[in-house]
């Protein structure tokens, strides 16, 4: 395991195994594991370390991989060769985030979640992949309410700690979100 996806199991576990305070907003249950792009492989490869330290901590682990709903999601569209052709025609395109496509992923998440119990941590793994389809925080917003116990959001980018601020593939503006950043500490 790399020496930064060690540090940031190790951070994970530092905080998961803090007794959980209940009655939490559910802005206050999002944990947003905080790595660096170049580190997507590594940590993928070491995801079921979190699933085995939550376990060790007493809570139950619910992987969500959100990687490959996007090219799932285009091929059951009836125009998606008209899509490929111009892609301009999907609602949303403009905006940078598909809007029929967001409204089928929260829908998928929100299934999930059925198997989830105040005491499991929803880990969601693949935000990388929504980068020009869908915002982060459009998922997060539409689906934080849903998870009783905590949400795991694996987030290739930054954090500004000066302003909370996040920014996904350290290519878009950051966004403004109050969740709990861990970082690969040194």
């Amino acid at each position: 395991m790399s020496s930064k996806v060690s540090k940031l199991v190790l951070t994970y576990r530092q905080h998961i195994t803090v007794p959980w305070q209940a009655g939490l907003a559910g802005v206050q249950r999002v944990i947003f594991a905080v790595y660096d792009k170049t580190d997507e492989l590594r940590l993928r490869a070491n995801v079921e370390e979190f699933a085995s330290v939550t376990q060790q901590a007493g809570k139950q682990w619910l992987l969500i991989d959100i990687t490959n709903t996007f090219p799932q999601w285009m091929s059951e569209q009836e125009y998606r060769d008209a899509y490929f052709e111009s892609p301009e025609d999907l609602a949303g395109f403009q905006t940078g985030e598909l809007t029929e496509f967001v409204a089928d992923l929260i829908a998928q998440i929100k299934a999930q979640l059925t198997k989830a119990t105040p005491d499991t941590v929803v880990a969601l793994l693949g935000a990388g992949s929504l980068f020009g389809l869908a915002r982060v925080s459009t998922v997060v917003e539409c689906i934080k309410d849903a998870v009783s116990g905590r949400l795991l959001v694996f987030f290739p980018g930054e954090h500004h700690p000066e302003n909370h601020t996040y920014r996904l593939l350290d290519a878009r503006d950051g966004w403004n979100y109050l969740a709990v950043p861990l970082l690969a500490t040194e």
